[in-house]
């Protein structure tokens, strides 16, 4: 389809569309009016990780395009737990641990988003405000009767689980009508037309568009975003040392600029018309690189990432570490460093601290095969001990410092 709103347009030759609802009759209201829309993310930890990233960028995209991002935050919806993609259920968590998470998350969409009170300033609002506000009997009264549990029962979220024979529980059966109920009541209360997601949220999506038609007479949007995943057909933001996180203090700005560097390179060209503001015909030049020559291109790839995170600062310090690290062999001192007591630390010790091992295991298993090395020497013996300002490195690609305690 061609679009001749400047939102779909963007969204479309960037990679971000995957389904919508009614594109034709968004493009026609994008083409004469700013859109409001919105995406919801639960506080279910500190730090969102980058699996989340695309939709942040989604919010920019809007922002970029002319119109208004809100920033929904799941105060209401955590508690809760959105069954999509999960076998088990979400470990409860009390509202101060919400509370705190909510406050740790937003810190990442203000490094993205521009927020105030101008019409296309983003808002960042939390849906316990008025879900933990529903009475019971009012909610089955109002909502309840648009909802049928055999339609409820054909969604994905709920099929997959039981499919897998794993037990969904009432509380977060509910999850897609509170989700629904979210559309809705953004509409009312902020006029928002649009609700973005992955491809996994497109059944919520479309309940919270039919129950604001069934109770309102309001005409919603809806558009999905492709499952991200990479060349190996891996999932976007899952490695082999678990989530890559985007606050700082979660995963270090060099770790993270490290994370886009080692892009597989059928990705490279995805990834940056996805993850970075640079203009496609930028992005054409960097993806004819070929060979050895490509790498530059994952450089540039790491340094924008990182900036719009991080800032330019941050990306630059992260890039001068890699060149130290790996063309001069020196230590870079951006490096992740792990503080050893005055009578050292333990080879094996050290290298889960620095996260580049899962166990004690693993790094036994990583001396074993030849794979850590001491201020470059190889290290055979996993009763090695360190001490500060030795240098030690896992494999080719990790590398931290070892620091007084």
């Amino acid at each position: 389809m061609t679009f001749s709103s400047s939102l779909l347009k963007l969204l479309d030759e960037r990679g971000y569309i995957h389904q919508a609802t009614d594109g034709a009759g968004l493009d026609a209201l994008a083409s004469k009016e700013i859109v409001t829309g919105y995406i919801g993310f639960d506080a279910t930890a500190p730090s969102l990780h980058v699996g989340s990233l695309v939709q942040i960028m989604m919010l920019r995209r809007m922002q970029q395009a002319g119109h208004k991002p809100i920033v929904l935050m799941g105060g209401g919806t955590t508690k809760v737990g959105d069954p999509s993609g999960k076998d088990e259920s979400r470990k409860m968590l009390s509202e101060a641990d919400i509370n705190a998470n909510i406050a740790s998350i937003r810190r990442v969409f203000e490094a993205f988003l521009t927020f105030g009170d101008g019409p296309t300033d983003a808002v960042l609002v939390n849906n316990d405000d008025w879900l933990s506000k529903l009475g019971y009997i009012e909610l089955l009264r109002t909502v309840g009767p648009h909802f049928t549990i055999n339609r409820m029962m054909t969604f994905d979220s709920v099929k997959l689980r039981l499919d897998r024979e794993q037990p969904l529980t009432f509380l977060e059966f509910n999850y897609m009508i509170l989700q629904a109920y979210d559309f809705r009541e953004l509409a009312l209360r902020q006029g928002c037309r649009l609700q973005l997601g992955g491809s996994d949220q497109w059944g919520n999506i479309v309940n919270g568009i039919e129950l604001a038609r069934r109770m309102d007479g309001a005409e919603l949007f809806g558009v999905t975003t492709p499952l991200i995943t990479t060349a190996d057909g891996g999932k976007m933001g899952k490695t082999a040392n678990g989530a890559v996180w985007l606050n700082a203090e979660q995963l270090s700005p060099y770790d993270y600029w490290q994370f886009w560097r080692n892009t597989a390179d059928a990705d490279v060209v995805k990834f940056l018309k996805l993850f970075t503001d640079l203009p496609l015909e930028r992005i054409a030049e960097l993806g004819a690189l070929e060979g050895q020559a490509i790498n530059e291109a994952k450089v540039v790839l790491a340094n924008e990432a990182t900036a719009l995170l991080h800032g330019r600062q941050a990306a630059e310090a992260a890039a001068e570490t890699a060149r130290k690290t790996f063309e001069e062999g020196a230590a870079g001192g951006d490096l992740p460093t792990v503080a050893a007591p005055a009578e050292g630390l333990g080879v094996v010790a050290a290298l889960v601290a620095l996260g580049f091992a899962s166990s004690n295991k693993e790094a036994r298993r990583g001396i074993e095969q030849g794979a850590v090395r001491l201020n470059g020497e190889k290290v055979g013996d996993p009763h090695v001990m360190t001490e500060a300002g030795d240098k030690l490195s896992f494999g080719a690609k990790k590398h931290g410092l070892v620091v007084e305690g």
